[in-house]
């Protein structure tokens, strides 16, 4: 791993209320804790939309990758309504079925292994985005 300064900053989805609300963000937490460790910080959407100067001042200073649920695209939204234009995004809809994404809310103690699937599925989009910024940059992780 090759690293500067660079730091790249994840806001995931934070919608609970449905399926694909877990998993964009139980695949950032992969990113951040496993796939890119040490490379990116993750940004708390609520905070963010709350008034969050120091989450607003972050996207507003280095590269930002929203990761959607739904079409609703309220991380990429909040994102370039309050700190500018974001540098990725991911959308769950594009990786999954929509009517996977929009279902029940799940705990992560009921996870099958699909689910699971699933989560790495959406956490290796991420990564890919996450090397383009690298790229971008001339850095390689």
């Amino acid at each position: 791993m090759i690293m500067d300064e660079l730091t790249i900053g994840v806001i995931s989805c934070s919608g609970e209320e449905y399926f694909g609300g877990t998993i964009a963000h139980q695949a950032t937490r992969k990113v951040l804790e496993d796939l890119r460790f040490g490379a990116a910080v993750t940004i708390c959407l609520p905070l963010f939309v709350a008034g969050g100067e120091e989450e607003r001042n972050f996207a507003q200073n280095h590269p930002v990758i929203a990761v959607d649920a739904c079409n609703k695209q309220c991380a990429k939204r909040a994102t370039e309504k309050y700190s500018g234009k974001v540098d990725a995004t991911v959308n769950l809809v594009d990786i999954l079925d929509e009517d996977v994404c929009l279902g029940a809310p799940l705990s992560t103690r009921n996870m099958t292994d699909e689910h699971i699937a699933m989560i790495d599925k959406v956490a290796d989009a991420i990564v890919v985005e996450f090397d383009k910024i690298l790229a971008e940059h001339g850095i390689e992780y």
